[in-house]
């Protein structure tokens, strides 16, 4: 089969390298334009992006998904089977091109956890599993009809990064069992809307500034598992003298407070714990605003609270 793969981060790579290593047919790669980025804006190549041209595969960067000579040259490849990861929502004249479909990987056990984040909530959420999950694309968003899944079991210290690291790996090797089945026509499809009959759906909506900032107001455990959940990135934060402090990892600590939630205790050497409602959140990878990503120990020497 000839096959279009279509994705940009480091994440979407993991799958083109996997499809390229059975052997596959990857007639072009189709990933975001390159953009200026950083101080100096220097023009930042996507990841995968840096995959195809090392591995000598045709790249295409349209800045429209609809634009004519784009749709043409898309034509032109005459592909069986276009595969996405982690890319962009793509009009009807795009998926539907391809005689046997667009697949997409989603980073979640469909139906659960649609949408842009479905990694960071799954963790801040508190679940205990997650997965991955191949099907072919509809007009609505993660709807399409299923064609398999994994799941991997989440730790309790497991972070977003984490995480993401093995949907990552598991994800490439769905897709790769997926590929195969559909070429070989060995394959039933699971209607997403017979999965979701009678439960109640999770959602993944994108992230917002708001939903890092931590409200001292909730369990201990809600607001250890928002860190998790947002770690590396984008990152849990609190105020701390005036300034964002950011939150990589924390302990947490099952105790009665004694003082308000939000409020801290220090011995300004080894230790930095907030209340919240039940217990305390104990950081230990942390970045002030203005300052470098550290240790709770390093930090605490260079700053008077």
């Amino acid at each position: 089969m000839k096959i279009i793969f279509m994705g940009t981060p480091e994440f979407a790579v993991a799958s083109l390298d996997a499809l390229v290593k059975a052997g596959n047919n990857i007639v072009a790669v189709i990933t975001a334009p390159d953009k200026p980025a950083g101080r100096g804006q220097k023009i930042n190549e996507s990841a995968v992006k840096q995959y195809a041209v090392n591995n000598g595969l045709k790249v295409l960067q349209p800045e429209k998904l609809r634009n004519p000579e784009f749709l043409a040259e898309l034509k032109a490849l005459q592909a069986d089977l276009q595969v996405v990861v982690a890319f962009r929502m793509l009009p009807e004249v795009v998926w539907s091109m391809p005689p046997k479909g667009t697949i997409n990987l989603h980073a979640s056990l469909l139906p659960h956890y649609r949408g842009a984040a479905p990694i960071n909530w799954a963790v801040i959420n508190g679940e205990k599993q997650s997965g991955v999950s191949t099907f072919f694309l509809k007009q609505e968003i993660d709807t399409g009809d299923i064609l398999f899944t994994e799941s991997v079991p989440i730790s309790e210290t497991d972070t977003a990064g984490d995480l993401h690291d093995t949907l990552m790996a598991t994800g490439a090797a769905l897709l790769v069992k997926t590929v195969k089945a559909i070429e070989t026509g060995d394959y039933q499809e699971q209607p997403q809307q017979a999965l979701a009959e009678g439960i109640e759906l999770k959602h993944a909506p994108k992230i917002f500034k708001e939903t890092c900032e931590i409200s001292w107001l909730q369990s201990t455990e809600s607001v250890y598992n928002l860190i998790r959940g947002l770690s590396p990135y984008p990152t849990a934060f609190t105020v701390l003298n005036g300034k964002v402090f950011k939150i990589f990892k924390a302990d947490k600590q099952m105790s009665e407070p004694g003082i308000s939630a939000g409020g801290f205790l220090t011995d300004q050497k080894t230790f930095l714990k907030f209340a919240c409602t039940d217990g305390f959140i104990c950081p230990t990878d942390v970045q002030l605003e203005g300052k470098k990503r550290m240790g709770i120990e390093e930090f605490l020497r260079g700053v008077r609270l």
